[in-house]
């Protein structure tokens, strides 16, 4: 995952320039998820995986899949990536778009994860305690993870707070191995 992080961080940083440029962040982050969404078909995957069709022509297929939203430069920038085999990197170089444009924006992405399921009161909580910890508004993304067994984990840009019962007990078994 990390190869995949380093090789889309080019393309990511580059199409944040450019949306900056254009001062069209929202614009590039729907041309972004709309390539990305693309390239994750498994018709589309199987596409881009077979050597037998050009790139040029998997390029053409996904501008034409796109639309018109896509304009010139989007084009362009699937042909870059087509011609450097690079459109399967198009998912990771959305996240990392977005993530981008969250800094630009003052906005960190935040992932919920808990044991069970959170009423809204209790995700507004959260939010409100991570708002004020960071100084930023936060954007978060709840799931469930039934294995944490009681707690939450909240993983924010690159820290984890981990609150789990699950993770409390691996580092009470990692103490006690000491």
């Amino acid at each position: 995952m990390s190869e995949l992080s380093t090789l889309a961080r080019p393309y990511a940083e580059a199409v944040f320039r450019m949306a900056q440029d254009e001062n069209d962040l929202a614009g590039w982050s729907s041309r972004v998820t709309t390539l990305a969404t693309i390239v994750s078909d498994t018709q589309v995957a199987r596409l881009i995986a077979d050597p037998a069709v050009p790139a040029d022509r998997v390029a053409e297929l996904i501008v034409s899949v796109a639309g018109d939203g896509l304009g010139e430069r989007g084009a362009n920038f699937v042909k870059v990536l087509s011609a450097n085999d690079r459109l399967t990197l198009l998912p990771e170089i959305s996240t990392q778009f977005e993530t981008l444009k969250a800094g630009a924006e003052g906005t960190l992405e935040a992932t919920i994860t808990s044991a069970q399921e959170l009423s809204q009161a209790q995700v507004d909580d959260l939010v409100a305690g991570l708002k004020a910890k960071f100084q930023r508004a936060v954007n978060v993304q709840v799931a469930v993870d039934p294995e944490l067994i009681g707690g939450a984990v909240i993983m924010i840009g690159d820290q984890v707070i981990d609150g789990s019962v699950k993770g409390r007990l691996q580092r009470m078994a990692f103490a006690l191995q000491g």
